[in-house]
């Protein structure tokens, strides 16, 4: 028996003029981890389509050999039956339904078309025991954490005897708690014998959990390579083709006057839950304010609050420039200089289906429409400018959003702030999900934004970016400010303290 339990020989997969992979190699041990990494646009992504049958078989050239048979998979039940299950980033979870529901869902224990419950809660219950997930299994999936419904997710993929796990940036969106715990269930799962593969931005993970690394570039494959024989400055270099000597590239900055102020901000929740309690605060132009805490701690709340999109008997004063101002929602908000990229770019930054050009104007339409007709060569020359600033990678700005890559969908989000001028610019979470090489290139763009007397607030559950980025640094817990360190001063072990209640 062959060593490898999977080996993709030669794939190469085109769309309309671009070649996504180009003769791509890959192989997997028998119960390995193998991290496969690379820049937002590598090819891991289209890759794993091919594995998956999403891309069925005559859509790309080259093998799939799995346990040394040829597949072709024609669809993606047929790869599922093959024992491949790939859990993507956006959890494929039907809320509204009981875990035992969803863990059973398209594979139902039925017969006559009765389907028999006993039995899929028993079923549903060996397979949450094996990733260490205790719970009421007829709670809906709406009742768990966003870590507890990833255990989930790799339960369903058990309950179908997958024997290849493929995981997309499954810790992208869990604290480092929940991140931890993931981690020690799948190297459970590698003792049981399940192979995975581990698609991560995060190399730290990368390199606690990896047995072998392979490295995607531009839909080649660069390398694989035990995890010994790397360290991250390797791997990063081999990722995009270069030396990135610094990740963060801090410039000294001169905090001006006081741009946005903030007192006695209170926010409660729709279910009237006290979120945020008497925040107060300022902000400076040419200032980079970080913004840190736990999950949970209200940091992404009072960001909406202030941008009017969320929240309920909000109280509170808000001054820009030294004058009070009260939006009344987000349009107000944009008037005044105020703007919020949210963490969560798919919902609420992006109109997917639409193209580059409509998503960076769609926030300035009154800058470049008359009696509500948009001025299209207004558009077309502002996307143009902004993507250029930006280097917003794709072949014209008619390309549409969801067909680009993380780093280059933030950029998008980006732009359409910067078409707005505004004065106060709040990101949460900017590099969520954004390779190495995009992150340098969004830090650049933050600190030109700085160099333009724009105040700048970062929400970040990366300390070592909170850190790497910021002036100065103000930490949440429960709805309140608890400490706030210049950056000189901070380090990850007193932002945790304050991050903790001071405990």
């Amino acid at each position: 028996m062959s060593e490898y339990i999977l080996e993709m020989t030669g794939i190469t997969k085109e769309f309309p003029g671009v070649r996504a992979l180009d003769n791509v190699t890959f192989s997997v041990k028998r119960g390995e981890i193998h991290a496969l990494v690379g820049e937002n646009g590598a090819g891991k992504s289209t890759l794993m389509k091919v594995l998956s049958g999403v891309y069925p078989a005559g859509t790309y050239d080259g093998k799939i050999i799995i346990d040394e048979e040829e597949k072709r998979f024609k669809s993606i039940k047929e790869s599922e039956r093959a024992g491949v299950a790939i859990i993507y980033q956006e959890l494929a979870l039907v809320k509204q339904l009981s875990i035992t529901e969803n863990i059973c869902l398209g594979d139902e224990i039925a017969a006559n078309g009765v389907i028999d419950w006993d039995e899929s809660f028993v079923k549903a219950g060996k397979v949450l025991k094996q990733v260490g997930l205790y719970v009421n299994q007829s709670f809906p999936i709406s009742y768990l954490g966003v870590g507890e419904q990833q255990l989930v997710a790799i339960a369903k993929a058990l309950s179908k005897d997958a024997r290849i796990l493929v995981l997309d940036e499954p810790t992208a969106a869990l604290s480092g708690g929940e991140a931890e715990k993931l981690l020690e269930i799948l190297k459970k799962l590698r003792a049981d014998g399940v192979t995975c593969i581990y698609i991560s931005h995060r190399l730290k993970e990368v390199f606690e959990i990896a047995d072998r690394i392979t490295i995607l570039r531009d839909g080649k494959t660069v390398a694989t390579r035990e995890r010994k024989e790397l360290d991250e400055n390797k791997l990063i270099s081999l990722m995009v083709g270069r030396e990135l000597t610094n990740v963060y590239p801090r410039k000294p900055h001169t905090a001006g006057d006081v741009v946005f102020e903030v007192k006695d901000w209170t926010v409660y929740d729709p279910d009237i839950n006290k979120t945020i309690a008497d925040v107060s605060f300022k902000l400076r132009k040419g200032e980079i304010l970080g913004m840190a805490g736990l999950v949970g701690a209200g940091r992404t709340e009072l960001a909406m609050s202030l941008f009017r999109f969320w929240g309920r008997h909000v109280s509170g004063r808000l001054f820009l420039e030294g004058k009070e101002i009260s939006p009344r929602d987000a349009g107000d908000a944009i008037g005044f200089g105020i703007s919020l990229a949210s963490e969560d770019r798919k919902r609420y930054g992006l109109v997917l289906a639409e193209d580059i050009k409509r998503n960076i104007s769609l926030a300035s339409l009154k800058k470049i429409a008359s009696h509500a007709v948009v001025n299209e060569n207004e558009e077309i020359k502002s996307a143009e400018k902004y993507s250029a600033e930006l280097r917003i990678k794709a072949p014209s700005i008619e390309q549409a959003a969801e067909n680009l890559s993380g780093g280059n969908q933030q950029k998008v989000v980006l732009a359409k702030w910067l078409m707005t001028t505004p004065k106060v610019l709040i990101l949460d979470e900017p590099t969520r999900g954004i390779d190495v090489g995009a992150k340098v290139e969004i830090y650049n763009i933050i600190n030109e934004l700085v160099d333009r007397g724009v105040g700048i607030i970062v929400i970040s559950s990366e300390l070592s970016e909170v850190l790497g980025i910021c002036d100065r640094i103000l930490v949440m817990h429960e709805g309140k400010f608890t400490g706030e360190l210049k950056v000189e001063e901070a380090t990850q072990e007193k932002i945790m303290y304050y991050a903790t209640g001071g405990k």
